[in-house]
């Protein structure tokens, strides 16, 4: 079977500032002649000043989100074309906050991923379930229908899934090493390609980062709070390394 390369991916969600660009700098290091790729999604207002900056380095750079259309009357909207033309090479879409707080649905989560990849984007579509799904025992169903429903209708696309439990997201919980497991195990054999990157999400941390990256069918992380500083995220890329 075709190794899958690891991608450590952080999500800055509604953080960051100009003087956080100091942050990806001390990251230099850590990512320098790694076997695997990292990637950082910023806000908005400093993804290009990211990108133009840190061109040099091996660090990739990508938006949180992107508008379906590619370009029209939406106040506030970013396309995914507009991502592609300032250097982005990734998007996340379908993450567990704008489906609850946008109530955005598969479907529009899909068409987000068709048209970041029309770009030239490599979407990391999110699925997950909430703590009420999970205790009900509906959590494999809930994440094959939200997986069913939001890939994109592309021949051979090129995108990444990341599987991150909702009640797990920015509350210290972390789901056990065996129902990452079986989620992942699970996903891998529901998907029709087998070499997608399957990422775990919900507190990854330098202390059990390594746990989680050993396992068969995780292939890498998306990492929200321990992204936004470098000490915490370097931890975490190392575990990628060992």
């Amino acid at each position: 079977m075709t190794k899958i390369r690891t991608l450590i991916a952080g999500n800055w969600k509604m953080n960051g500032l100009k003087a956080d660009l100091d942050e990806i700098k001390q990251l230099e290091a850590a990512t320098a002649h790694a076997d695997y790729d990292v990637l950082i999604c910023p806000p908005f207002t400093i993804l290009p000043m990211c990108i133009w900056q840190f061109s040099k380095t091996t660090i990739a750079f990508g938006g949180q989100d992107c508008h379906t259309q590619k370009s029209g009357a939406f106040t506030g909207d970013i396309s995914a074309a507009m991502l592609k033309d300032i250097g982005a090479t990734y998007v996340i879409v379908g993450h567990s906050e704008r489906r609850q707080y946008h109530r955005e649905t598969s479907a529009v989560v899909k068409a987000k991923a068709e048209a970041a990849l029309a770009a030239g984007l490599t979407p990391i579509i999110c699925v997950g379930e909430t703590k009420e799904q999970r205790e009900a025992g509906k959590q494999y169903d809930v994440v094959k229908e939200q997986i069913a429903a939001s890939l994109p209708d592309v021949a051979n696309a090129d995108f990444v899934i990341a599987y991150e439990p909702v009640w797990a997201i920015g509350t210290g919980l972390v789901a056990s090493i065996d129902d990452i497991a079986t989620m992942h195990n699970t996903i891998r054999d529901f998907i029709e390609v087998k070499t997608t990157r399957l990422l775990y999400g919900g507190s990854v941390k330098g202390t059990n980062a390594k746990d989680i990256l050993s396992l068969e069918n995780v292939n890498g992380a998306l990492v929200g709070g321990a992204s936004l500083k470098a000490k915490d995220f370097a931890e975490i890329i190392n575990a990628a390394r060992s």
